[in-house]
């Protein structure tokens, strides 16, 4: 047997409670230091941790910049302060901005996805940005590949004279002339094709085909001319604007004596000779050339050689009923003179050409 003395309950007590003492100091240690690096760790999260800290200080999450056009910083945002500055919060919030007083700071706070830059190029950006309009607004307008001219007038139908049968030669020329308005029957709606042409007639005619000046020798419109010039003319005249047009655009000209002589029947070398002067035409063809399609040349004027040379050069002279006798005396019939006025028209490019035995054409 030892003799080793009974242990003192006293002594026992006393070193228990010193170990859970320990203990409990060690497990207080460790909260509080797992609690301070949580704390660190979770600085961003916004929370209060002033029960903790001995020196709190907000911490604002987003980074303000000063506003570059504000005369003086001013604070943009402020703190979530209440009036219990060390209650945490019951959830993380966003920072309060303060109301309407700088849009432009709200537009930094709440931060917008930014988009990949494609291409730097501020024009590049700008037909980006630039809205595209709607297919209903980009076809208002209609598309033509062809640049319109002046807006053609819709031609109507022939006048259907009762004494221009269908198989008459000249039927043809008169339906185009009448269909323009050029040239107008009379109130029984006959045309009298075979009827001769007064010099008043004529210019007539030739103010509806030629309406505007095209003779080097027009004169300007503000200075028209006298009619009064000539002896044989009044105001009240029924063909004096016509006959003043055609004098002053170069198509015909009145008499030594002063006299236009309205009523006198005209030539079908004088019709051809006015439609020369009037559209200035020029050729470079001789006159033996061209005479030698006439069987009667030698009866043409001297004064007119020159004239129906240029007239048979281009395409102007209608002969009926052989396109080879020209018979430049007789008295040109209305037929005769809406077929001519039509060649003028079609030298002009105005009209389209018809296809006609009558027509002198040079052998080329």
């Amino acid at each position: 047997m030892t003799n080793t003395p009974p242990p003192d309950p006293k002594s026992s007590q006393t070193t228990a409670l010193g170990f859970d003492e320990f203990i409990a100091i060690l497990v207080a240690f460790a909260t509080v230091g797992a609690i301070l690096v949580w704390s660190f760790t979770r600085r961003d999260s916004g929370w209060n941790l002033n029960m903790l800290l001995p020196s709190p200080s907000p911490v604002l999450s987003p980074s303000i910049q000063p506003n570059p056009a504000l005369s003086s910083p001013v604070p943009m945002v402020e703190p979530n302060i209440g009036s219990n500055a060390n209650a945490l919060p019951s959830s993380p919030s966003a920072p309060v901005v303060e109301p309407s007083s700088y849009p432009s700071v709200i537009e930094q706070v709440s931060p917008t996805p930014k988009l990949p830059a494609i291409n730097t190029d501020p024009s590049d950006t700008l037909q980006v940005l630039t809205p595209v309009p709607s297919t209903a607004n980009a076809i208002q307008q209609p598309f033509s590949l062809v640049t319109p001219s002046e807006k053609k007038s819709t031609i109507p139908p022939p006048i259907a004279f009762t004494d221009v049968p269908a198989d008459f030669w000249g039927r043809r020329f008169i339906n185009v002339l009448s269909s323009r308005g050029i040239i107008k029957g009379f109130s029984d709606y006959s045309f009298r094709p075979n009827q001769p042409v007064s010099r008043a007639e004529f210019a007539a005619i030739l103010q509806q085909a030629f309406d505007k000046k095209v003779g080097e020798k027009a004169m300007s419109e503000d200075k028209p001319l006298d009619v009064y010039a000539f002896q044989d003319l009044t105001a009240k005249f029924w063909a004096t604007p016509g006959i003043n047009h055609a004098v002053s655009t170069g198509f015909l000209t009145g008499y030594p004596n002063k006299t236009f002589q309205p009523e006198q029947k005209i030539s079908r070398v004088q019709v051809l000779v006015a439609l020369v002067s009037g559209l200035n035409l020029k050729t470079s063809i001789s006159a033996n050339q061209a005479l030698t399609s006439y069987i009667d040349a030698k009866d043409i004027p001297q004064y007119a050689i020159d004239k129906i040379v240029t007239a048979t050069a281009n395409g102007l002279v209608v002969n009926y009923p052989d396109s080879k006798v020209f018979a430049p005396n007789k008295e040109a019939t209305r037929a005769e003179v809406a077929a001519m006025i039509h060649q003028a028209l079609v030298r002009m490019g105005r009209l389209e050409e018809i296809p006609s035995q009558n027509i002198v054409r040079l052998s080329r």
